[in-house]
C-alpha cells in the first residue's frame, strides 16, 4: 500500500481556491504528500504541458483536465489567458489545482499567478515541489553543492526576454557551477559566452533529459561540446544542463546509482 497521511493532517481544499503545486521532475514517488491529496480532491486541474501523463491518472475521477502548457515556438496560451482560467474556475465555485512540473517558483511562473489571483481576490495555497533542475542532478548522484568543489551554485534560465538577458560572463567569472533551465535551443550563445568569461572548453558539463521518465536521456560533455550536440540533437529540449566541477562527480559512484527511470525499464 502506498504511504499516506492521516486526513487531519492533510490541510481541506476548499471550494472556490486555487492551489499552486509542484508535480516534481516526472516521477509521481517524487511528488509530496500534498500533491497527491490535492490531485485526489481538486474538481479541475490546470496542468503544464510537460506533467508527466502518471501523475494525470492520480487525478480524482470526473476531474476536468485542462492542458495550459507553454512550449516555445508552439501555439500555446498567454500568461494572462491562463491566471484567467484560474480565477473563473475559482470564481464558479471549484477546487482548483494549478499543477506545474518541478517547483512552481523555480522558474514556474508561480509568482504571476499568485499576484493575479490575489488581485481577483482569491485565496490560495502555495505546495513546493521538488525542481527538476536540482533533481535531474541528485537522481543520478550529482550534487548540486559539494565541500570538495563548491559551496554555491547558480540556478539560472537560459529563455529570457531580451531587455533582461543575463550576464553570462559575468556568471561563469564567479567560479561556481551553472544549472541551466529552458537553454538547449540557446546553448551555442550561451556557451560562447561563458567561455568568453574564462570558463575552459573542457569544462565538464552534462544534459539530462526528462528526469525520471521512461524517455530519460543523460549526456556527459564538456562546455565547449553543448552547442554542437543541440545541433545534432543528441541534447533535446526540455533537457537541464549543468556545468562545472559537480558534473563529472557522478563517475565514481555512477554504476550503484539506481534511478527512477531504471524503475520504469525494469
Amino acid at each position: 500500500m502506498s504511504p499516506a497521511l492521516p486526513s487531519h493532517l492533510l490541510p481541506a481544499f476548499v471550494p472556490g481556491t486555487v492551489w499552486l503545486v509542484g508535480a516534481g521532475p516526472g516521477d509521481p514517488g517524487l511528488m509530496t504528500l500534498t500533491a497527491l491529496h490535492a490531485l485526489a480532491e481538486a474538481d479541475v486541474v490546470v496542468h503544464d504541458a510537460l506533467i508527466d501523463p502518471r501523475v494525470l491518472t492520480l487525478a480524482r475521477a470526473g476531474a476536468l483536465l485542462e492542458n495550459a502548457g507553454k512550449r516555445g515556438h508552439q501555439p500555446s496560451p498567454k500568461q494572462a489567458e491562463i491566471s484567467a482560467m484560474l480565477v473563473a474556475h475559482a470564481r464558479a465555485g471549484r477546487r482548483v489545482l494549478r499543477l506545474k512540473g518541478g517547483d512552481p517558483f523555480i522558474f514556474g511562473r508561480g509568482h504571476e499567478e499568485a499576484e493575479a489571483l490575489a488581485a481577483a481576490g482569491i485565496a490560495f495555497r502555495i505546495v513546493p515541489g521538488v525542481s527538476s533542475g536540482l533533481a535531474s542532478l541528485a537522481v543520478h548522484g550529482i550534487p548540486a553543492t559539494s565541500r570538495a568543489t563548491n559551496h554555491a551554485v547558480i540556478l539560472a534560465t537560459g529563455h529570457l526576454a531580451e531587455d533582461k538577458a543575463l550576464d553570462w560572463v559575468a556568471l561563469a567569472r564567479t567560479g561556481q557551477p551553472i544549472v541551466l533551465y529552458m537553454a538547449v535551443s540557446n546553448l551555442a550563445p550561451i556557451t560562447a559566452a561563458l567561455m568568453a568569461g574564462g570558463l575552459g572548453p573542457d569544462t565538464p558539463a552534462i544534459a539530462v533529459y526528462r528526469v525520471s521518465t521512461e524517455r530519460e536521456q543523460v549526456v556527459e560533455s564538456r562546455l565547449g561540446d553543448l552547442a554542437a550536440l543541440a545541433e545534432t540533437g543528441a541534447i533535446r529540449s526540455p533537457a537541464v544542463v549543468a556545468i562545472g566541477a559537480i558534473a563529472e562527480l557522478r563517475r565514481a559512484i555512477a554504476a550503484h546509482v539506481l534511478s527512477p527511470a531504471m524503475d520504469q525499464q525494469a
